[in-house]
Order: C-alpha cells, then sequence, then structure tokens
C-alpha cells in the first residue's frame, strides 16, 4: 500500500511539472502577410528567462516545429515556433516544400522581414528577456538561423540542426554578433564534407565563435522521427538517429546555457 502511494505522488508530481509548460497559438504580420506562430513557456517560472525562436524544417510549421518549442519550454526558456511560409501553411509532399522554401530563400529581404517579424514579437513577451534571444533551426531553419546570423541579427546564438551550410553572403569579420553551432550528419548527401569544410573556413575567416559537429552515420533530417516516414514515402535520403538526435540535442542545449549566461 505504502509502495502504490508513493508511486501515484510521483505520478502527481510528474502530471504538475508537465502542467507547467504553457502553448499558445500567435498570429503576427510581416509585410502584409499574415503569420501563424506557437508560444511556448513554463508558467511555474517566475520573471523574465531567454527566449527561442525555432525556425521550422522545410515541410513548415507543423507539430514537430511546436514539440521543439514546449522542450524548450520544459527547460526554461520561453520558445517561439514561427512561421516563414506565410498563414501557417504546410507541404505534404517535397514538391511543395521545395517552392515554399524556395519563396523565402531566393528572396532575402522577405525572409528577413519574417524572422524579425518573430524577433520583435518574442521580446515583447512579459516572459522574455529581451536581451537574450536565441534562434534555432531545422533543415530549411537551420539555413534560415545561419543567414540571420551571418545578417548580423541580434542574437545571443544561433544553432542549425542539419541545416545547409552554403552562404547567399558568408560571415564578415565583426559582423557576427551570435555565436553559432551546427550539427549535421557525416552520410548527409546534401550536407556533404566538403560543404561542411568549407562552413569551417568561412567561420575562421571571420572569426567568429563556432562548433561544427558531424555525427557518423546520420543522413539529413536525424533529429525527426517523421523522417523514417518521409524517407520511405517520397524516396529520399532522410532517416531519423536516435543517437544523434540525442546527442545533438544535449550538446545544444548545453550550448545555448553557456551562451545566454547573465
Amino acid at each position: 500500500m505504502k509502495k502504490f502511494l508513493l508511486l501515484a505522488g510521483l505520478m502527481l508530481i510528474t502530471a504538475a511539472s508537465h502542467a507547467a509548460v504553457q502553448g499558445r497559438e500567435v498570429s503576427y504580420s510581416a509585410n502584409g502577410t499574415v503569420l501563424k506562430g506557437y508560444i511556448a513557456y513554463d508558467n511555474a517560472i517566475k520573471g523574465k528567462r531567454p527566449g527561442i525562436l525555432v525556425v521550422h524544417e522545410w515541410w513548415g510549421h507543423n507539430e514537430y516545429a511546436r514539440k521543439r518549442a514546449r522542450m524548450l519550454a520544459e527547460r526554461g526558456y520561453t520558445a517561439l515556433a514561427l512561421d516563414m511560409y506565410g498563414d501557417g501553411k504546410q507541404a505534404h509532399h517535397p514538391d511543395d516544400a521545395q517552392k515554399f522554401s524556395s519563396e523565402v530563400n531566393q528572396n532575402e529581404k522577405l525572409a528577413k522581414a519574417r524572422f524579425d517579424a518573430a524577433l520583435a514579437l518574442i521580446k515583447k513577451e512579459k516572459t522574455v528577456d529581451a536581451a537574450n534571444i536565441a534562434a534555432i533551426g531545422y533543415c530549411f531553419g537551420g539555413s534560415v538561423v545561419l543567414n540571420m546570423a551571418r545578417l548580423g541579427a541580434p542574437l545571443k546564438a544561433v544553432l542549425s540542426f542539419h541545416g545547409g551550410l552554403a552562404a547567399q553572403h558568408p560571415a564578415e569579420a565583426g559582423k557576427v554578433k551570435a555565436r553559432i553551432a551546427s550539427f549535421t550528419g557525416e552520410d548527409d548527401p546534401f550536407i556533404p564534407a566538403a560543404q561542411v569544410a568549407a562552413f569551417r573556413r568561412e567561420m575562421d575567416k571571420a572569426g567568429v565563435n563556432y562548433k561544427a559537429v558531424t555525427y557518423p552515420g546520420a543522413t539529413h533530417a536525424f533529429t525527426n522521427p517523421a523522417a523514417d516516414k518521409y524517407g520511405q514515402e517520397f524516396k529520399l535520403p532522410l532517416a531519423y538517429n536516435a543517437a544523434a538526435d540525442q546527442a545533438s540535442w544535449d550538446a545544444g542545449l548545453a550550448f545555448l546555457a553557456d551562451a545566454l549566461k547573465n
């Protein structure tokens, strides 16, 4: 009986801790385009805390981006899963994903406006320390956050998970304000070793505080459990890698904690 009561008590404590994480949908805009995001935070934490922008994969603002926002909220951050495509639209086929992502990638002014709109939104959150903001991104989103850092976005840290490393405008000495971390798979055909090497040379030349980590046996989208389904359905080199997912998440959290120290 005592064992049962102890177990029940532990279950209640666990449930209460999870219940503290709140999530809500938000609408904001950039140049007349309605953008639909999702903010997550732990309401059991008092006072202001760092804010993290989460940029989605090329599939668009979906549940995976929201899950990552909630995971960050569990770690004591306020996270905003933002919308780079407009109206919260999602792709359900690679052709649509390529179309939506290209519209953003090929229009730097549009990309920056939509990112900056999300940055302005999270800075206004009452739970957020506006001077302590970082951004993370996955695949397409990883490329977005890296390019925003290259353009001098006022961020403390930028983390790219299996995001492309090629630069439209290479980093310039003194322009990059964020500390940068890139996590890629060694078997990712979209981010070959030559691209990783070029990224390292770019960062070194610009004097950026960065780290670039590659994981053996990991291919593209290795952090997303849905990657196996997408890879099989569309015959793409996508696959989930639990070890690389956990290792990159742990490394990313440590990187954020160090970069966002008050």
